[in-house]
């Protein structure tokens, strides 16, 4: 079954954070957000059901993060409030030309004790059901190996009951205690891999420096059927359903402000696409619309009014 036949909701997992934006000179804008948040977001934005998984505090802040989400349109039945820790921090401190460097306060954050919470196991069962399950490497990196194989059960019942599940390696090597745990995280969690979104960045940081074509051999001798490698500035490349490399570049919209969030809404809006009946390159030319527009502008999240950019070139019935 393709991924643009399926129907019925999405659930993203991952941990949802403050987040401290703005010129290193001035006052920092305090907002939220996190990288399967920022995706949920996006997608909700689009008309995707989507549901998002993870655990906050029972403190005003945690309160202004669930409201938040839950009026982007995100479904808020699998955020569990523990009831002694508060949700974790970062700060973005960004170049020039945008770049961007993450400062973290977050190792007693709630959602890495989201396995410890009574709601936990009821929340997974209900989350098995789910159409598309969307997590990352920053998920894999805040829970134990012994939380994390419970991750894998999740993504193995997805797709024994028919269920898709997506999957960006977002490899932050201070998440970790070596490149070598996460491969391991990686590695378990592959065999169930029905999407992967990698960035080129990040598969040489964490693999070793390689060709494109070999990224994404070793995805595809992995047993992922669709693959999209994401280059930065020099675009994307997707693998279309006739085993045919195809490259899209990036369109330039405006200059760079901050590229924090680009690959989050890039796999927001490629999954929406495909969702829809794109092509797998037409996803990626979803994918990069949106992401050009995001990084115009500072913080994870774009301006609600500001996605009407993106609504003129991709309609509003994705």
């Amino acid at each position: 079954m393709g991924l643009n036949a399926i129907s019925g909701r999405i659930v993203a997992i991952g941990e949802v954070m403050l987040e401290l934006s703005g010129p290193d000179s001035e006052a920092k804008r305090l907002a939220w957000a996190g990288d399967t948040a920022n995706t949920a977001v996006y997608l909700a934005r689009m008309g995707v059901q989507t549901s998002y998984l993870t655990a906050l505090g029972l403190d005003p802040y945690s309160d202004t993060i669930k409201s938040g989400l839950e009026a982007e349109g995100v479904d808020t039945r699998f955020v569990l409030r523990h009831p002694d820790r508060l949700p974790g921090l970062y700060a973005i401190s960004t170049t020039a030309t945008g770049e961007r460097t993450f400062h973290y306060w977050r190792s007693q954050s709630a959602a890495r004790d989201f396995f410890n919470l009574d709601g936990a196991s009821p929340a997974l069962a209900s989350a098995a059901s789910t159409s598309l399950l969307y997590l990352t490497g920053i998920t894999l990196s805040i829970f134990s190996a012994e939380e994390r194989a419970r991750l894998v059960k999740l993504a193995a019942t997805v797709r024994a009951n028919g269920g898709h599940v997506a999957f960006d390696p977002n490899y932050r090597a201070r998440g970790w205690n070596s490149p070598s745990e996460a491969r391991t995280a990686i590695d378990s969690l592959a065999p169930h891999i029905s999407m992967v979104l990698p960035s080129r960045e990040d598969e040489d940081e964490l693999f070793g420096v390689a060709t494109t074509e070999q990224h994404i051999e070793r995805w595809q001798t992995a047993g992922v059927d669709e693959i999209v490698l994401k280059c930065g500035a020099g675009g994307v490349f997707v693998v279309e359903d006739t085993g045919r490399m195809q490259h899209v570049p990036v369109e330039k919209l405006a200059p760079v402000i901050d590229t924090t969030g680009a690959g989050d809404s890039f796999n927001a809006a490629y999954i929406a696409a495909r969702l829809a009946g794109a092509s797998r390159t037409g996803g990626a030319v979803a994918g990069n619309r949106l992401a050009s527009i995001v990084v115009g502008h500072r913080g994870s999240l774009i301006p609600r009014n500001v996605m009407r950019e993106f609504d003129k070139f991709v309609p509003r019935s994705l």
